[in-house]
């Protein structure tokens, strides 16, 4: 039993780690800007969803929001603002109804 949870942290810990470096390699620090940049779209669905937590991580939970803001938001860190609005919503990060977004718990 300890050996299966040491493995499962250990795996924890790895995913962690890989997630770093997929955001690294994914994000640059803007010079104009204090708000790091994201430099593409991952085309692969493993990557493109740590992007996409890392973006939904910038909306408070609790809070609704209206398209243009969440656009405003999200064209900070990439000009592409629907695809990564809809990815979000496909990936379950946030929810829509009748314009409104919201983050997911």
């Amino acid at each position: 039993m300890l050996n299966q949870q040491f493995d499962i942290s250990l795996e924890h810990v790895e995913d962690e780690v890989w997630a770093a470096k997929v955001l690294s390699n994914y994000i640059l620090l803007d010079q104009t800007s204090e708000l790091p940049r994201l430099k593409d779209i991952p085309a692969t669905r493993k990557k493109r969803l740590v992007i996409l937590k890392w973006l939904a991580s910038h909306f408070e939970q609790g809070t609704n929001y209206p398209e243009a803001k969440v656009n405003e938001i999200l064209k900070q860190f990439h000009p592409d603002c629907a695809t990564l609005r809809r990815e979000m919503i496909g990936y379950n990060l946030m929810q829509r109804e009748s314009g409104i977004y919201w983050r997911q718990t």
